[in-house]
């Protein structure tokens, strides 16, 4: 039996995080939560999740410079959530090293889907 994917939700809304967890439990991963950039930060650090869910739109930090910050010391791949869906500012969440950009409202089995795809790169990568 394999161990299951740990992926870390970076969102304010209590909600919109309720919402992803249940959906990726149910496919058998394991989530974590943070709701503003520090304690993103910190799980990033001491869990080393095998992916980040990133919402831009937090309380603390936009989610732009915590990309920035999180590239510097991390190669975690990152998904982009969020309801910013300028294109400008999903090319500069990938020219910031995000893996993928995902507009709201999502459809949870197209999240989960590209939440696979990414592991998929990433696993061959390593």
């Amino acid at each position: 039996m394999s161990v299951p994917p740990h992926i870390l939700v970076v969102d304010d809304e209590p909600a919109v995080r309720l919402l992803i967890r249940m959906n990726l439990e149910r496919q058998g991963m394991a989530v974590a939560e943070a709701p503003d950039a520090r304690q993103a930060l910190k799980q990033i650090r001491q869990a080393r999740p095998d992916i980040v869910l990133l919402d831009l739109g937090l309380p603390d930090r936009d989610g732009l410079a915590l990309l920035e910050d999180i590239r510097l010391e991390s190669n975690v791949p990152i998904i982009v959530v969020t309801v910013r869906a300028d294109p400008a500012d999903e090319l500069r969440g990938l020219d910031l090293g995000a893996d993928d950009y995902v507009a709201k409202p999502f459809s949870p089995s197209e999240l989960v889907a590209r939440i696979h795809a990414v592991l998929r790169r990433s696993a061959v990568a390593r």
